[in-house]
């Protein structure tokens, strides 16, 4: 059996899943966030259950600032027999998402959805005991309008280099940085992070960072502030 909710039933659809995932593992960091915290107008929770009506899988389908054009997917389950339902129930034929799901669970859902382009990520997690502050002069500090800490960089009044937070739970935030092409090459991108990063340990969060398996430059900037893989 599966189940959808609404924004109303949503919240207890929620604990539901919970054993599903572990809030604590970064590698569970954005779908813990997505399926249990992302804004209650934005998600849809779709929850297969099995024969003793405990939850088996999940499928969490929300709006997000990622792309306006593609429900940003992701999902659990137990066994194979959940996610075949869950992508029947959840998936429009023909409509794009962007699905973000664990390297072991790509097989199991090959078979079920087209997928135009695949790339793999490396989670990093930091190591408070590794952090390795970056201080200058140019980089200002804000929030944006989650109140969420944004550091940035600006010349001839363009924004060189910036870096803020994808999203944010109660344990886990993850840090983007965005560097123009024309100002790469000068250390901007880490000591934007580093400012983040310094703003969310202050807050007890940890931080996290995505980069694409194939990119040096991406992973060599969160090793050396004190991401570890």
């Amino acid at each position: 059996m599966t189940i959808v909710s609404t924004p109303a039933t949503l919240p207890t659809v929620r604990q539901t899943v919970r054993d599903l995932l572990n809030e604590f593992d970064a590698a569970d960091g954005l779908a813990s966030y997505y399926a249990l915290h992302h804004d209650i107008k934005r998600t849809t929770l779709f929850v297969s259950y099995d024969s003793e009506q405990r939850a088996d899988g999940f499928l969490a389908q929300c709006q997000t600032g990622f792309d306006l054009f593609r429900p940003l997917v992701t999902l659990r389950g137990r066994g194979d027999g959940a996610i075949a339902p869950l992508l029947h129930e959840a998936l429009l034929p023909g409509r794009p998402y962007l699905m973000v799901i664990p390297a072991p669970l790509l097989e199991r859902v090959k078979p079920y959805v087209t997928l135009s382009e695949v790339t793999r990520q490396v989670i990093y997690r930091m190591d408070a005991r590794r952090f390795r502050a970056e201080m200058n002069v140019m980089v200002v500090t804000t929030t944006d309008r989650d109140g969420h800490p944004r550091a940035e960089i600006r010349s001839s009044d363009k924004v060189a280099a910036s870096a803020g937070i994808n999203w944010r739970s109660p344990i886990f935030a993850e840090v983007y940085t965005h560097v123009g092409k024309e100002f790469r090459g000068r250390g901007w991108g880490r000591v934007v992070v580093a400012a983040v990063v310094g703003e969310l340990l202050k807050a007890q969060v940890t931080p996290l960072y995505s980069a694409a398996e194939d990119s040096e430059a991406s992973r060599a900037l969160a090793e050396r502030i004190g991401f570890v893989d």
